[in-house]
Formats: structure tokens, C-alpha cells, sequence
């Protein structure tokens, strides 16, 4: 019959210390990559928001504009060229690319009705005007408040064509004058479009996922290489 030799204490200590390391050493990467996964899931998407928003400011869209290139390239390069998930690095980029043409005017109209002054007014005349590209027209409205001031509001403020000369509307003024105020046609509440801001919510969350998927299923240069091996 074998023998079985029975480990002594100190041997016994050190094989258990040392699964322990084992135990310890596994769940600090684990944790790490979910943190690190977790902050650019969080990151990228409030870039394009913050990105958005300041294309709405007279001076801030070329900011914007910037912002949201940077926001989908890192999007893009994290996910596919760090983390080598180029299916995710796809998703995400394309969402947070479209996502600040929706952030923008949904936080733009949500801020100025929820946060902006009601002020009566009449549209004194409708027309167009040449857009940034000379063959787009944009509706614009001229309108006078209460005060005398007279403003004109493009399809950014809501003027998409839809009002009239001589129609009473309402203004939602921005309390801090930074931005333009908002037209809304007769009672004027303040109740926001579900649509755009259900839009923005959705492309917020697929950015994310997107970006949370390929960090915590990122392959190293190593995995890549076998599996380009394999398909050989």
C-alpha cells in the first residue's frame, strides 16, 4: 500500500496563503477592468451630451463640433484598437457621433421651458435664409415681445415655418441672456418633446453598452493573434 505523508502545519499555511494570493490576484483584475470599463461606458456618452449642448450656444458649436469628433474617435479607438472588440468599437462610435444631434435640442428646449421665463409675443414676419451650406434654406421668424425687443429666431429656437405673421406666441427667455429664446405656439407650456429626449436617452445607453461590452470582453494582442492563427 502507498503512503500518504500527512503536511505539516507551516506546510499547510504557506499552500493556503498562497491560494489565497491566487484568489486575491484574480479578483483585482476583474475589478480593475470593470472600473476601467465602467468609466469610459460613462465617459464617452457624457461627452457627446456636453457636446451637444454647447453647439446650441451662439459661439459653441465649432467647440461642440470638436468634442464630438473626439468622442466617437476615442469611442473608436478604445474599443476596437485598445480592447479589440471592433463589432462594439462600430456600435459605439456611431452612437456617440449621433448622439449630440439629438442631445442638443432636447436639452436646449428642456432647459429653456423648465428653467426659462414666459414672455408674450407677436411674429411680425416669416422668411429664410441661407444656411451654412448655400444650398439649404432655414425658416426664420421675427418676433416682438412685450418690451418692444425685436429677435430673430431660426429653426434651432423652434421656427420650422409653422407660424404665422401676426400670431401671438411664447417665448421662453434663457434667465442667464446666453441663449436665444425658445418660440412655442399659444398656451405655451412646458411640456417637452418624449421623442427627442427618448432618442438622446437611447443613443446615451447603446454608447455605454457598447463600450461596457468590449471592456469587460477585451481580448489582449495575444488572443487576437491566436485567433488570426486559427482562421489561417
Amino acid at each position: 500500500m502507498g503512503t500518504y505523508e500527512v503536511p505539516s502545519a507551516g506546510q499547510a499555511e504557506t499552500e493556503g496563503e498562497g491560494e489565497g494570493e491566487r484568489l486575491i490576484n484574480g479578483a483585482a483584475p476583474t475589478s480593475r477592468r470593470t472600473l476601467n470599463s465602467l468609466k469610459w461606458a460613462l465617459a464617452i456618452p457624457v461627452l457627446g451630451v456636453v457636446a451637444g449642448f454647447l453647439g446650441q450656444y451662439p459661439y459653441g458649436m465649432w467647440v461642440g463640433v470638436v468634442i464630438a469628433l473626439g468622442a466617437a474617435a476615442a469611442a473608436a479607438i478604445i474599443a476596437g484598437g485598445v480592447w479589440h472588440r471592433a463589432g462594439a468599437a462600430t456600435l459605439a462610435s456611431v452612437a456617440a457621433l449621433a448622439l449630440p444631434f439629438f442631445a442638443g435640442p432636447g436639452l436646449y428646449e428642456l432647459y429653456a421651458k423648465q428653467v426659462g421665463e414666459r414672455v408674450h409675443a407677436v411674429v411680425a414676419d416669416t422668411g429664410e435664409r441661407q444656411g451654412v451650406k448655400r444650398t439649404s434654406e432655414l425658416s426664420v421668424c421675427r418676433v416682438v415681445d412685450t418690451s418692444g425687443t425685436v429677435q430673430d429666431l431660426s429653426e434651432q429656437q423652434n421656427c420650422h415655418g409653422q407660424f404665422k405673421p401676426g400670431q401671438h406666441v411664447i417665448l421662453f427667455e434663457d434667465p442667464l441672456g446666453a441663449l436665444d429664446p425658445w418660440i412655442e405656439a399659444l398656451p405655451g407650456d412646458r411640456t417637452v418633446d418624449p421623442l427627442t429626449l427618448g432618442i438622446t436617452t437611447g443613443l446615451f445607453l447603446v454608447t455605454g453598452s457598447a463600450l461596457l461590452h468590449a471592456g469587460q470582453r477585451r481580448r489582449s494582442e495575444t488572443d487576437t493573434v491566436k485567433r488570426s492563427l486559427k482562421r489561417r
